[in-house]
């Protein structure tokens, strides 16, 4: 009898810790490190793995670094060997926490609040903050849209010299998460 009313008080609490807690594995984020009058250097990556927890405010993102697209294969083989070296970095993660919002109180309005964290690409972590986020909630889902600003060299991206005056060392990312609940 003991064992069945502790299965399920478990069961009851597992429930209730999952229902703060919204995820989704097609969020997109983009970068992009273009120079004026030179070819566009952007990539998107619509397959980035999200989750965030509505009790705390706690937010981690992983994005496979082989998952960025660009408009050109060679440069997008380029952004791999010789930049991002994801045989070597496969994975860029941001790990943070949404400063005060109350998540019950979303609306399809949306909320303007930001994000302290960390974020680890090319085997580097940095400290990122004030990432200013804009929160709404549309039917079971909570969205998540933002962007900010990095420098290449701030994660040891050295740019070669033949292409430094074609590539930006500051990096636009753009990110947009459709959470739902887990």
């Amino acid at each position: 009898m003991k064992k069945v009313i502790f299965l399920a008080l478990f069961s009851i609490s597992i429930s209730a810790i999952a229902q703060s807690k919204y995820l989704t594995k097609t969020g997109q984020l983009n970068f992009e490190a273009s120079v004026p009058s030179f070819e566009e250097v952007a990539a998107k990556n619509n397959a980035v793995t999200a989750i965030l927890n509505t009790e705390n405010g706690e937010f981690a993102a992983l994005a496979l670094v082989k998952g960025f697209r660009f408009k050109n294969a060679l440069m997008e083989e380029h952004f791999n060997e010789n930049y991002a070296e994801s045989d070597k970095y496969p994975k860029a993660t941001f790990k943070g926490k949404v400063d005060d919002l109350d998540f019950d109180d979303l609306s399809n309005e949306g909320s303007n609040t930001s994000i302290d964290g960390s974020l680890t690409f090319h085997g580097v972590t940095k400290q990122v903050e004030g990432i200013p986020l804009t929160l709404k909630k549309e039917d079971e889902k909570i969205i998540i849209s933002g962007n900010f600003k990095v420098l290449a060299s701030d994660f040891e991206i050295k740019i070669q010299k033949i292409v430094a005056n074609k590539l930006s060392n500051e990096v636009d990312i753009n990110f947009r998460f459709e959470l739902v609940k887990k």
